[in-house]
């Protein structure tokens, strides 16, 4: 992996800014498109006749999609390029959405992988991107700007999309999502050959899934972040995927209303992703920020259980944007944080080996969250439960800042705990 060269002098402000705001709407068109399902869920359900909750389902197959890819997406960045990666996401999304507006169960099913496999190409081509052009000292702050698409992609579902459905239907409401992939699809198409400027043709494909795997387990510090990645996507997809049929389901309500709400918790996602990038440079220490987070989050969770439909509105929305804020706030600090512990050449691999975990908690939590609800028989209560997890995440974390710093140079040439 030494034939790429480990650094590029960081752009001008200007160039970055296209860089950056470029990868942070390929994010959010991407989130838009896997969230889509999840946002219309009372009357996707209705229509296609399965509960609501088997949406839980729909939402794991998408990341079990996305982690597959994500194990060997560093090396497609590296062999055909960022921006070529990046076309391939939305060409993806693009397809597979209008696959998931066809109504047939079947088709519903192989669309979802296609989105999934998409959303797996959307961050290591990123992180690569933006490892080359951001200076080291900002880099906590780039990372959460650009993982605020996430919220922003959820904003959009949750204010868009059931607005659409009510008056035209569900299915066109998906249809819309394609628009957006198309949109960003044919823009790309005129940077990607400026992304693709440092790709490595002939760079091999074998063995590329151990070999990321193997560059995240081995190094104490990546593992557990990747473990933490694991633990936070877990509760964060859960909450995402649920939040719309908890208001109705469990608060009586509205669809229109839930949705406007969960685009709200969204929105405090991406000023949290901002908050929490900005403070990880002010302390320089972004570990601390991650444990923090992850015992917020659990504090939130709790709160959140505690709902009934004779909690006060503002009461639910303060909970709400408080559990927004740190359960969807994480993940900009966590990539920046994984670039950094790894070797400037290997960080699209090292960040698509940590997102391998990352994925496989979110085909594990909204999964999990299913059959909890079963056996609960509340939503809220099932949140409440799901709240351990970013718990753990925090104790990783801290072992991670307790281990002594190791004598080997980091990415940005200088000295980190590894």
């Amino acid at each position: 992996m030494n034939d790429v060269k480990p650094h590029a002098e960081p752009r001008p402000w200007a160039g970055l800014a296209l860089v950056l705001g470029t990868v942070t709407s390929v994010q959010a068109a991407a989130t838009l498109t896997v969230l889509a399902m999840a946002t219309l869920a009372p009357k996707a359900a209705e229509s296609l006749g399965i509960g609501a909750e088997f949406v839980g389902y729909q939402v794991s197959l998408t990341y079990l999609a996305g982690a597959a890819m994500s194990l060997v997406a560093g090396i497609v960045v590296r062999r055909w390029g960022a921006g070529t990666a990046s076309s391939a996401a939305m060409a993806l999304t693009f397809i597979g959405s209008v696959g998931l507006a066809s109504g047939n169960l079947a088709i519903i099913v192989l669309a979802t992988l296609l989105i999934g496999i998409g959303y797996g190409l959307t961050n290591p081509a990123a992180s690569h991107m933006l490892f080359r052009h951001t200076p080291p000292a900002h880099r906590n702050i780039v990372f959460s700007i650009k993982q605020t698409g996430v919220p922003i992609g959820g904003i959009v579902a949750g204010l868009m999309l059931p607005g659409i459905a009510e008056r035209a239907g569900w299915q066109a409401a998906i249809l819309s999502c394609s628009a957006v992939a198309l949109i960003l699809l044919l823009l790309l198409s005129r940077l990607r050959t400026s992304w693709d400027s440092d790709r490595v043709p002939g760079l091999a494909l074998r063995s590329s899934t151990m070999e990321t795997l193997g560059l995240v387990w081995k190094v104490p510090a990546l593992r557990n972040l990747s473990l933490t990645g694991f633990c936070f996507s877990a509760t964060q997809l859960s909450l995402v995927a649920f939040i719309v049929t908890f208001l109705v389901t469990d608060l009586g309500w509205s669809l229109v209303a839930a949705g406007s709400l969960a685009a709200t918790m969204q929105f405090s996602g991406a000023f949290g992703r901002i908050l929490w990038g900005a403070a990880a440079d002010r302390v320089g220490n972004g570990l601390f920020i991650l444990a923090l987070i992850g015992i917020l989050t659990f504090v939130a969770t709790a709160a959140t259980a505690t709902m009934t439909p004779e909690t006060p509105n503002w009461l639910t929305i303060v909970i709400l944007c408080c559990l927004g804020a740190s359960a969807i706030g994480w993940n900009g600090v966590f990539l920046a944080d994984v670039a950094r512990q790894s070797l400037a050449g290997d960080v699209g691999s090292a960040t698509g080996g940590a997102l391998f975990f990352t994925f496989a908690g979110v085909v594990f939590g909204p999964a999990l969250f299913t059959l909890l609800y079963k056996m609960i028989g509340s939503y809220g209560l099932t949140i409440g439960v799901l709240g351990l997890l970013p718990l753990a995440g925090s104790g990783l974390v801290i072992a991670i800042m307790r281990r002594p710093p190791a004598s080997s140079v980091a990415a940005d040439d200088s000295a980190a705990p590894r």
